[in-house]
């Protein structure tokens, strides 16, 4: 029903005003959503299934981060009521803007599609995959200064251009638009969150931290300008489509550009909670594979117990077994010694 009221702008004026029942109830079909998340739903799921067949077992929470918070941010913001009403105020269009360009990337990472895909892929392909990751331009692009920018230089073009309008007005070009925002998003996060090497050895997790903490300050660059500007965005579209209800045209812009500004501040607290997640899963691996490597080398290193002539009447005293003050070196030794006159 929804899609029938938007086909002209004159049946745009007939969209009831949101209510609660409203927002909740309100979808819409969307080509663009639909493929994305049967697409890579199924492929995640074909990941799943393929890694526990080679005996691997995937985290359900990364399954979950995926499916909820990935996939289904896609959903909200391609199909539900943030779509219809988009239509005909700004507003909820920056609301599906920011989720699909922050939100939505930020779950499918935590998903960790690459490393699962290595686990189920066949030994050659896992080869090809890496391969493509340690590209030269796959590097330059997916390192984090770039991936800001990107993220940066795609919310301004969208805004502060015709794309938004086109957009509107053409429903490939919408979709598009629509795919431009979750690729530049997912340049910056999957990076940063996968346990693949997609990044520089020397970009430590207290590097990517930092990276994390210099892009929230960067995407909230966005939001502070349209709240700012004095041009309407999409003036003409919006104009034709006054629903006669909600904000005028101007606070409908504030309101769009205030809210791109909260949702970019809130996302950035759970990435840093996730970098440091990451960051203290990596210390436990590096510490195991440590004590493992040195109790290896201890092992090698143990001298095998020789067989020394001892004197009639005495008792071999084994150098290892022996107080630590008879061999200790120091000061603190030799007085450890001379106390119990053993010099």
């Amino acid at each position: 029903m929804a899609s029938s009221l938007l086909a002209t702008g004159s049946t745009a004026l007939a969209l009831p005003g949101p209510t609660p029942g409203r927002w909740a109830g309100t979808w819409q079909a969307d080509p663009f959503g639909i493929a994305a998340v049967v697409l890579l739903g199924g492929l995640y799921g074909w990941g799943v299934l393929r890694a526990r067949r080679n005996g691997h077992r995937w985290p359900a929470v990364r399954t979950a981060a995926f499916a909820v918070l990935g996939l289904g941010t896609v959903a909200v913001a391609t199909m539900s009521s943030l779509a219809v009403y988009g239509r005909v105020l700004f507003w909820p269009a920056a609301v599906q803007n920011i989720l699909l360009d922050l939100v939505a990337p930020l779950g499918l990472a935590l998903g960790d599609p690459l490393a699962l895909a290595r686990l189920a892929l066949p030994e050659r392909g896992a080869d090809r995959l890496g391969r493509v990751l340690r590209g030269r331009l796959l590097r330059v692009l997916t390192f984090p200064v770039i991936g800001t920018l990107l993220v940066l230089a795609s919310e301004l073009s969208v805004y502060f251009t015709p794309y938004f309008e086109t957009a509107l007005r053409d429903g490939a070009v919408h979709s598009l638009l629509y795919l431009q925002l979750l690729l530049s998003g997912c340049l910056f996060v999957l990076p940063v969150l996968s346990r693949e090497d997609l990044l520089p050895a020397w970009c430590t997790h207290p590097l990517r931290a930092l990276f994390v903490f210099v892009d929230g300050l960067v995407d909230a660059i966005p939001g502070i300008l349209v709240m700012s500007s004095g041009t309407r965005i999409a003036a003409g579209w919006y104009a034709a489509r006054q629903p006669g209800w909600g904000p005028g045209p101007d606070r409908d812009q504030v309101l769009g550009g205030g809210l791109m500004l909260a949702i970019a501040e809130l996302v950035g607290l759970p990435f840093l909670i996730a970098v440091f997640v990451e960051w203290v899963r990596a210390e436990r691996v590096r510490t195991a594979e440590l004590d493992r490597r040195l109790d290896a080398e201890a092992a090698l290193a143990a001298p095998a117990p020789a067989q020394e002539a001892v004197a009639p009447g005495r008792v071999p005293v084994p150098e290892a077994t022996r107080p630590w003050w008879e061999t200790d070196p120091g000061v603190v030794g030799e007085r450890f010694r001379q106390g119990r006159g053993t010099l």
